[in-house]
């Protein structure tokens, strides 16, 4: 690797993770802030999709722009975003009166505004690799992602414990800024000003989105896998707590644990193995194979009496997640225009914040049925989507040499 990137990519890494950090820090809090301000439960589900729901209006956006002014400018107002969103969010937990919790919910729409540069970080990891090693670089995108959803909750209660209330906004917004000053002097802009659109293309520019983008079929194939590959890692986010709770009697302590593995097991694939896999199979083997190794693994969970089964099936379902956003995200840029990469990945990102709305309430609703439902019925979603990938991913599109 270029030495002079690898101050740009720990930047970029720390961006990913800062976004799960974000989606997660608040999950902790929430049944204090349900006790302590008497919260109902439909403003404490606002203020958990009020993350995932902005992320999904605003990574097209974030990603269009970029594609216009540069990966670096949105990168830097994003990041003093998220400074001043964390900030807003501590002040906010440290309140008393129950107005308290409508400025929290504001800092959470602030926060998944700006969380939505996700978008941006793919699009620069796109800049700066050529197509044999992007999805590699997808990957680091993907081990950030996993270790953020480890440490997003962790931070919360540690920094909870430590500080009170306001500790977790206040670590956040901290990380954010420090993030910022290094994105200030060290972050380069990875945009080739030979490839970005120039003044006669810009109108056009502005009109594409979701239409557009979705309006190709290879990349609209791979948009709608990830979509349903995050609506099936959705389902087990939400519902493993619960499924540890009723067949192990495990408490929250002990849950944790099972959520650092699972994080950790994934992170790994996306930041160690994912590069050898891709040269030896492919990225469409790897994306197909993901969903049937998933589904492997959640059909187990529900079934698992031990913990030594137990572990098996969070790792099968680990490896499988951990196997299909790299490639996934890495085919969707290899087939995209180099001058829409910030808005394609921002489509397909946005895809994924959809998911992470819908997943969590299809989730609950199955549990009420038994605590195998929402497993079960997610398995045999994997397995349909995996057998539907597995003959529509088939034939290679000309403008793809990343399997040569």
């Amino acid at each position: 690797m270029d030495s002079t990137k690898r101050p740009s990519l720990l930047i970029i890494f720390l961006t990913v993770f800062i976004d799960l950090v974000g989606f997660g820090i608040v999950m902790p809090l929430l049944p204090i802030y349900s006790r302590q301000f008497e919260a109902g439960g439909l403003l404490i589900g606002a203020i958990m999709a009020s993350f995932s729901i902005m992320q999904f209006l605003f990574a097209p956006i974030w990603g269009r722009w970029s594609d216009k002014i540069g990966r670096r400018p949105v990168l830097l107002v994003s990041l003093m975003g998220s400074t001043l969103s964390y900030a807003l969010f501590a002040i906010a937990s440290g309140q008393t009166s129950s107005a308290a919790l409508w400025w929290i919910l504001i800092s959470r729409i602030f926060a998944g505004i700006c969380g939505a540069n996700i978008t941006v970080a793919s699009a620069y990891m796109a800049d700066i690799s050529d197509k044999e090693n992007r999805s590699k670089r997808m990957g680091l995108v993907g081990m950030a992602f996993g270790l953020g959803f480890i440490f997003g909750p962790a931070i919360g209660s540690f920094s909870a414990d430590a500080f009170g209330l306001t500790g977790p906004g206040w670590v956040a917004s901290g990380i954010c800024l420090v993030n910022f000053l290094m994105a200030v002097f060290v972050l380069k802009e990875s945009r080739k000003p030979e490839i970005s659109p120039d003044s006669t293309e810009l109108p056009k520019a502005t009109s594409r989105g979701w239409k557009s983008v979705m309006a190709q079929p290879q990349i609209r194939l791979l948009v709608g896998l990830f979509f349903i590959a995050t609506f099936c890692f959705t389902c087990f986010e939400t519902t493993l707590g619960l499924l540890l709770e009723d067949n192990f009697e495990y408490d929250q302590t002990r849950i944790g644990w099972f959520f650092t593995f699972c994080g950790f097991t994934s992170a790994m694939i996306q930041g160690g193995l994912i590069g050898r896999l891709v040269k030896k199979f492919g990225e469409r083997k790897l994306v197909v194979a993901s969903f049937f190794v998933f589904a492997v693994g959640l059909f187990a969970l529900p079934l698992a009496q031990s913990v030594t089964l137990l572990l098996v099936s969070l790792a099968l379902f680990a490896i499988g997640s951990g196997m299909n956003r790299p490639p996934t995200f890495g085919l969707i840029s290899i087939l995209t225009d180099d001058k829409a990469q910030g808005e394609t990945l921002g489509v397909a990102q946005s895809a994924g914040s959809l998911a992470r709305i819908f997943g969590p309430f299809f989730a609950g609703g199955m549990y009420e049925f038994g605590p195998e439902a929402p497993y079960w019925s997610c398995a045999a979603i994997a397995l349909l989507f995996g057998f539907f990938a597995l003959i529509s991913l088939k034939s290679r599109p000309k403008n793809d040499d990343s399997e040569k």
